[in-house]
């Protein structure tokens, strides 16, 4: 069975269809009316949402299917105590395919492995976010009109960031790419994404601090917030915050065909002088979430009983329970799993569930 848990789980061969599809369903809706007819889509949200719940109930409901789930973990048995293994084993008695977002990292993965039905996981902690980066790919596309050779920005918090994670992990597949990280020293991109993607991919990256002077040179601006939660020293993001706010003045830095994308919501790291510029592409972002998405249920669906569709393959897990995930926030620490690990490119071992160093 293929469920989709993070952007590699997708062959690249696999995200160009999905995209393809995305795109024939926007010159030819008509034809994907009914195609989910009397199948159910579960949407299990344990935190909030409104852009990705509301993207997969109206991509399911456009599809002709149906939905059913929960948009809070209190109107469900996990007020009770219920583990996230039993209620993916519950709620595929009922429904065909299933949407998760969850605050703890990992719980898509083990949702995953009990799973009778294809999961989807709608974000886990700051983890992975793969179908917003199949929205992003997407919207790529269709404003530049290709993937391969772009030079693409990601500005604010790359720390804990995880739809600028899974983007970086799905372009990686593609040629050409060069990544150029804008963050303040406390929210730049964690190593063992620099080591185990963009170096073992080959994928060229440089980091800055300074908006202005990467702007020029990109093709795609990836905007994200830059959270004042996130530092210790509050004097110290009063210091950072405005050098990473696109406003009309940067705009005017930037190429004629530049597109801005963010997977919103935003605060202030976006002035709304910039949402009348052609190249802001964040709105338009938001309606090729619906598009892809439908793409994807669709895909998952036919490729459930397909064996050329299955999840890759991967060396066996380390599994020693002297070893610990050093995340709070990672399920086997929440639950209990067993402690599995892997062991790294560089030859660290990191958490199986979410790739955490082990301490």
């Amino acid at each position: 069975m293929k469920h989709l848990i993070d952007p590699t789980d997708l062959t690249k061969e696999e995200i160009d269809q999905i995209v393809a599809l995305a795109e024939d369903i926007i010159a030819h809706r008509e034809r994907y009316q009914g195609s989910m007819a009397h199948k159910k889509l579960a949407t299990l949200f344990y935190e909030p949402s409104t852009r990705t719940r509301l993207s997969f109930t109206a991509a399911m409901m456009e599809l002709g299917g149906q939905v059913l789930g929960f948009s809070t973990p209190q109107s469900s048995s996990v007020a009770k105590g219920e583990t996230v293994q039993d209620t993916v084993r519950v709620v595929g008695c009922f429904a065909d395919i299933i949407a998760m977002r969850h605050p703890i990292e990992g719980a898509p993965q083990v949702a995953s492995e009990v799973s009778q039905v294809p999961i989807i996981n709608a974000g886990d902690g700051s983890h992975s976010h793969p179908t917003q980066t199949l929205t992003d790919l997407l919207t790529i596309k269709r404003e530049l009109g290709h993937i391969d050779d772009i030079t693409i920005g990601f500005c604010g918090d790359l720390r804990f960031g995880r739809t600028v994670h899974s983007l970086i992990k799905a372009l990686s597949r593609y040629h050409g790419i060069k990544v150029v990280l804008i963050a303040p020293d406390e929210l730049r991109l964690p190593d063992y994404i620099k080591q185990d993607v963009c170096d073992k991919m080959g994928v060229a990256y440089r980091e800055t601090d300074n908006l202005d002077e990467a702007i020029p040179e990109l093709d795609v601006l990836y905007m994200t917030r830059v959270q004042k939660e996130r530092f210790l020293d509050e004097d110290e993001f009063d210091r950072v915050k405005d050098s990473f706010v696109l406003d009309a003045r940067r705009m005017g830095l930037a190429k004629e065909k530049m597109a801005v994308l963010h997977p919103l919501p935003r605060v202030n790291e976006i002035l709304t002088e910039v949402d009348d510029d052609p190249r802001a592409a964040y709105f338009r972002q938001v309606e090729n979430g619906k598009l892809v998405r439908m793409a994807l249920i669709i895909s998952l669906m036919e490729w459930k009983n397909d064996p050329a569709h299955t999840m890759p393959e991967h060396d066996s897990p380390i599994v020693n329970s002297a070893l610990h995930c050093s995340n709070p926030k990672c399920i086997c620490n929440n639950e209990k799993h067993e402690r599995r690990f892997r062991l790294a490119e560089n030859g660290i071992t990191r958490c199986w569930y979410c790739d955490s160093k082990v301490r």
